[in-house]
């Protein structure tokens, strides 16, 4: 057995023992400012990477919601920085959809169960085993490596990412940051996406009024809630226009679909009616990659079953394509509600805008020739994600963010997707020694 094989079980092992109990903590965020208690995950990576005499910082803007730092010292000052950034939290389960105990984290069949197991602690381990393996060995970058363990980007980053941009960004400054969405293969291994950019975040809530009545006088009413329903309705209805760029005809041309599905796919005027004819699955990521999109998701209303409702609330998940601003979003809404535009008071919950970082770097080579160790013919692809990430805060800042991983051949986006805060999330554990050596040969690269 080589040496380097040897080397990657290893990794393997650890790996997967640390990711095991980083489930097995079970730092669930539900949304609410007091949940998450990613202090549990803090405190085990930090007391795993002080083993390779590294310091560690912490940090805990609210009771529990712990986010740790550490570092390696660059020896030029000048080089770019790089930061490895994997978060704590995990989203909620609904037990009774799983096969096992949500939050095991047992190996079965070569997979790891639990919770985190994909979105995204299987990162967060693999990281932080490479960077320790990068400490013990003593290895000297050129410029700092820095591993940000962080809360609360289930919730959007208020008390894990953000906050750390925003009061203490010194600790985590850098010039490239690498975290999750990314390396999966298309094409039989031709392809491996990378993630470039995101889409942004516009949440609105939507208020309609009505007038207060007996419920048992219901004719003539003015009630709050048939309004909403009507408002819930045209929202539901509505589609903004596809946007179709380079980047989409990448993707699509790196799918195994039919050429006459890509064809479609790509032509403006068939797009509606081809996703139309693909499984749901697949047609509702396609879809969403080619539109800003408007879910309304949660509404609130009425205080008791015999009083007519006089203020109804709708809370709308919008997810903005680059280009659409907030005086963007605002006409789309206009626009889907028509002539009750006027009725329905508007307010922002969350205004991130969409994200992209340029490929034109020293680490876009890096990842490319990283990756080819395990896909020797592949070209990396840049994608767009439809959700969020933590990556956002820091294209704020200038810094060029990616969002990578190595994942082992066989394994297709379409079952990790799946997983993504489904039941029955696994991971299978040949991927976890894989992208932790992938983690450790980009830092050696970058030194060079």
């Amino acid at each position: 057995m080589s040496e380097r094989r040897t080397e990657r079980l290893a990794h393997t092992g650890e790996t997967t023992e640390l990711l095991s109990t980083l489930i097995q903590n079970a730092c669930v965020n539900d949304g609410t400012p007091d949940s998450g208690g990613e202090r549990r995950n803090a405190d085990t990576l930090q007391a795993y990477l002080e083993g390779a005499g590294l310091d560690v910082e912490q940090f805990t803007p609210r009771s529990d919601r712990t986010s740790i730092v550490a570092r390696i010292e660059g020896s030029d000052p000048s080089a770019p920085k790089l930061c490895l950034m994997g978060h704590t939290d995990v989203v909620p389960v609904s037990r009774s959809g799983w096969s096992r105990d949500p939050f095991c984290g047992d190996v079965v069949d070569g997979e790891i169960w639990g919770r985190g197991a994909i979105d995204m602690l299987n990162i967060t381990a693999s990281m932080a085993v490479a960077f320790k393996e990068l400490a013990r060995t003593g290895f000297q970058p050129k410029g700092d490596i820095i591993y940000f363990g962080v809360a609360d980007e289930e919730a959007g980053g208020v008390w894990g990412a953000k906050w750390m941009a925003d009061h203490h960004w010194d600790a985590i400054a850098c010039d490239y940051v690498l975290t999750e969405m990314g390396g999966w293969s298309h094409s039989d291994g031709r392809k491996v996406g990378i993630s470039v950019g995101e889409k942004g975040i516009a949440w609105r809530r939507l208020t309609v009024k009505g007038t207060p009545g007996h419920g048992s006088m219901p004719y003539g009413a003015d009630n709050a809630v048939l309004k909403a329903a009507d408002v819930v309705k045209r929202l539901g209805d509505y589609r903004p226009a596809a946007k179709l760029d380079e980047m989409w005809a990448a993707r699509v041309m790196a799918t195994d679909l039919a050429p006459d599905v890509k064809a479609g796919l790509l032509d403006p005027a068939r797009l509606e009616a081809t996703l139309a004819m693909l499984p749901v699955p697949t047609a509702r990521l396609l879809h969403a990659c080619t539109h800003t999109t408007i879910s309304p998701n949660v509404v609130h209303g009425g205080i008791k079953t015999n009083v007519i409702p006089d203020e109804v609330s709708i809370d709308v998940d919008i997810r903005t394509l680059p280009g659409d601003d907030s005086d963007r979003v605002a006409a789309y809404l206009r626009e889907a509600l028509g002539d009750l535009a006027d009725d329905v008071e508007m307010s922002a919950l969350f205004n991130d805008n969409s994200s992209i970082s340029p490929m034109n770097n020293e680490l876009w080579g890096i990842l490319q020739r990283r990756t080819q160790v395990v896909y020797p013919e592949a070209d990396l692809l840049p994608e767009l994600i439809v959700g969020a990430t933590d990556s956002r805060f820091f294209r704020e800042k200038g810094t060029v963010a990616y969002g990578t991983g190595l994942f082992a051949p066989g394994v297709s986006f379409e079952q990790f997707a799946s997983r993504f805060h489904g039941h029955d999330e696994r991971i299978d554990i040949e991927s976890l020694g894989l992208s932790t050596d992938y983690w450790i040969g980009i830092c050696h690269d970058l030194s060079l």
